[in-house]
């Protein structure tokens, strides 16, 4: 037989005729067909062709010994030690496993077909004839398999398949899993968002996301996650597969997984890391964390000036804060003997303010004073 590789195995005392096929197409038949065949016979095709192909098989003839559940004679269809198929009787019977117009198709890239005749053939019967042939497998279409099937996008071919991703994804080594690049995040301003990507849609595989919160020393940074919390977890180990991680300063902040966010999260210190891993598998929806910032250092209370206003006014002022000083109509802020319309202090990072309060003094004075000689107008201001 074309393509054909024929040996002999020994099972109990019947002999056993292996044939190993690989071509493409090619046909089956039993023993001496289409002659009787003979008696105490054992005959096993194994067929195998390219992965990405299924084999399909059909019967054209079908006509072997009768018996109960296939005892006697039979023709039997297996792949990877799972049995498809077991085929005995006649055609025009209809109490028999026969095949008729029945296709019979492989799991994967091959199977085998075994016929069995006992030790009598009385009746003279005539075997069998089927054909087998490969077919291309839609990987795109089948996506049972989880090994198989593509994030984003598949594409079939003729004997394969290949995966692609949508715009800023990129492919994984496995060549089916699209993964983002995520680790050139830096934020600065004094509060802010940051969320796992897609967020609240499932966010990527095989990613590992690094975000930076970097603030101005004199800061400290709190964390507050969303209620929506979504990371795939294991019901006996912490945080095995998908996981978030926070490092502030020296102190770390997790593993965080499952369905249930952790707290308010008080840090001390201005710079914060958030490291988001995810495996090749899951279909979680992620997270979302929204961040603050104050003060390391508090500012006393200014006291605002007679005639004057501070805006805002606070319970508390924390580093960086800012006081816009300003005085009352008919008033002028004087600072080091100028006039200033407004003036703005700011708290430091060492808790102090960084000036003095101006103080406002009446519109008239001050021009009373400017028509006084020098000398005398220099001895009221100082």
């Amino acid at each position: 037989m074309k393509g054909g590789v024929i040996k002999n195995t020994q099972e109990d005392t019947m002999p056993t005729q292996v044939i190993s096929l690989s071509d493409m197409y090619g046909t089956i038949n039993s023993p001496n067909f289409p002659e009787p065949y003979p008696k105490e016979s054992e005959v096993r095709w194994n067929i195998s062709v390219p992965d990405g192909f299924q084999i399909r098989l059909y019967f054209l003839h079908f006509d072997l010994e009768p018996s109960y559940l296939c005892e006697y004679d039979y023709v039997k269809v297996e792949a990877n030690g799972e049995e498809l198929a077991v085929f005995c009787g006649r055609e025009d019977s209809d109490t028999e496993q026969v095949p008729g117009e029945q296709v019979i198709s492989s799991p994967r890239s091959s199977f085998s077909v075994s016929f069995r005749s006992d030790f009598s053939n009385e009746e003279r019967f005539l075997g069998f004839e089927s054909h087998y042939s490969a077919v291309d497998v839609d990987e795109c279409r089948d996506r049972n398999d989880e090994d198989l099937s593509c994030d984003h996008f598949c594409h079939n071919y003729i004997g394969g398949y290949y995966c692609s991703c949508r715009y800023g994804y990129l492919l994984h080594s496995d060549n089916r899993t699209c993964r983002v690049e995520c680790s050139d995040n830096v934020f600065t301003e004094r509060s802010g968002v940051l969320s796992s990507s897609d967020f609240p849609n499932p966010y990527p595989k095989s990613s590992d996301c690094l975000y930076h919160i970097e603030l101005e020393d004199g800061f400290l940074l709190s964390l507050e996650f969303d209620d929506t919390f979504d990371i795939e977890d294991h019901p006996d180990v912490t945080c095995p597969y998908d996981y978030v991680k926070i490092q502030a300063g020296e102190k770390e902040y997790g593993p965080f997984c499952g369905d249930r966010p952790p707290g308010r999260i008080q840090t001390e210190s201005n710079k914060v890391q958030v490291f988001f891993h995810s495996d090749n598998s899951g279909e979680n929806i992620g997270w979302r964390l929204s961040y603050t910032s104050s003060g390391r250092s508090q500012c006393p209370v200014p006291v605002k000036p007679l005639y004057g206003q501070l805006d805002p006014v606070q319970i508390q002022y924390s580093f960086k804060d800012h006081v816009l000083v300003s005085c009352d109509p008919g008033y002028k802020l004087i600072r080091d003997g100028e006039e200033l319309e407004h003036f703005q202090i700011e708290c430091q990072k060492d808790g102090s303010w960084s000036s003095f309060v101006p103080l406002c003094e009446k519109m008239e004075s001050r021009r009373s004073h400017r028509s006084l000689p020098s000398i005398l107008r220099n001895q009221i201001l100082y």
